[in-house]
């Protein structure tokens, strides 16, 4: 079972759309997904909730209601985590997946709260910044804009893996309101949006194929 993590402790990252679409693209490749909402607010479990019955099938979990257990034939859980998360309890939850990802949005505020999570989750987390199975993204951003050139040469400077920049996009939200990903809106209309996502797909499957 591969066990992902998407999570900052800054409110309105981007997290769940980040969860919810890579529950939708391992289910459409035809794998067993759980997504494990951690969050008490349950935006990952509402996505869920519009979620059509003809779409593959995405299996949710209320987990900030407690212990689960993760159902067997799991293939992909999916875990989306709460804001404001620190200490013991951001060690807990580091420690069950066996990725990470990190959003970071491109305001000053934004990224000086990443900063500080970043080095929270390695002092407390038991991450490297070595470590192969943690990553960070650019969310919501507007190319060539000084906000994201900013944000750019903060992620490099990480020395962290920074993975791909996802843009500012209508289509997240048309997915979401329907309960669908991205990856099931006509290809035409999200071509821009499926190459952005490519670098973060591909660096998770070379994760997969060295066993983190």
């Amino acid at each position: 079972m591969r066990s992902i993590m998407v999570l900052n402790a800054k409110g309105g990252s981007g997290k769940s759309v980040i969860a919810t679409n890579l529950a939708c693209f391992y289910a459409l490749d035809g794998a067993n997904v759980v997504l494990a909402d951690f969050d008490p607010r349950g935006s990952a479990l509402e996505w869920l909730a519009h979620r059509p019955p003809t779409r593959p099938r995405v299996q949710g979990i209320a987990a900030w209601r407690g212990p689960f257990r993760v159902p067997r034939g799991t293939e992909y859980l999916i875990m989306d985590s709460p804001a404001a998360v620190h200490g013991d309890q951001l060690s807990a939850l580091a420690q069950r997946a066996a990725v990470l990802i990190v959003p970071v949005l491109p305001s000053p505020p934004d990224t000086r709260a990443a900063a500080h999570f970043i080095e929270e989750l390695l002092l407390v987390g038991r991450v490297s910044r070595r470590d192969p199975s943690l990553a960070v993204i650019a969310n919501r951003v507007r190319e060539q804009t000084p906000g994201f050139q900013d944000l750019e040469r903060f992620l490099k400077r990480l020395a962290i893996p920074y993975v791909t920049a996802l843009r500012e996009s209508r289509n997240y939200r048309r997915a979401a309101e329907r309960g669908l990903g991205i990856f099931e809106l006509a290809p035409s209309l999200v071509a821009p949006d499926l190459l952005q996502w490519r670098p973060l797909l591909d660096w998770l499957e070379h994760n997969r194929r060295r066993g983190c």
